[in-house]
């Protein structure tokens, strides 16, 4: 259960940035004349700003969890069939 809570927070805390992140007043810095490649230069933040957002939260959701690493490393561990059964034979 610590992972969950873990994950939580952090897109918790991915949510607060990207609040920051798209807020008007930052947004307004980067409202200006400027080209970048002939792409206007806000529309390049808030390409950016997204990529960025969508990159985080896949780090964050699909970083696998460290007990199922140890458990699979185990030889004849099966993370998926836990049982107390001795192996039939």
């Amino acid at each position: 259960m610590p992972r969950r809570g873990l994950v939580a927070e952090r897109l918790i805390g991915l949510f607060l940035f990207g609040l920051l992140l798209l807020t008007p007043p930052l947004i307004g810095a980067f409202d200006k004349a400027t080209f970048v490649g002939g792409i206007p230069l806000l529309y390049l933040y808030l390409f950016l700003s997204w990529a960025l957002l969508i990159a985080l939260t896949a780090l964050i959701v699909e970083r696998p969890d460290p007990d199922e690493e140890i458990a699979e490393s185990e030889p004849g561990a099966d993370p998926d069939q836990v049982t107390n059964r001795a192996p039939r034979g």
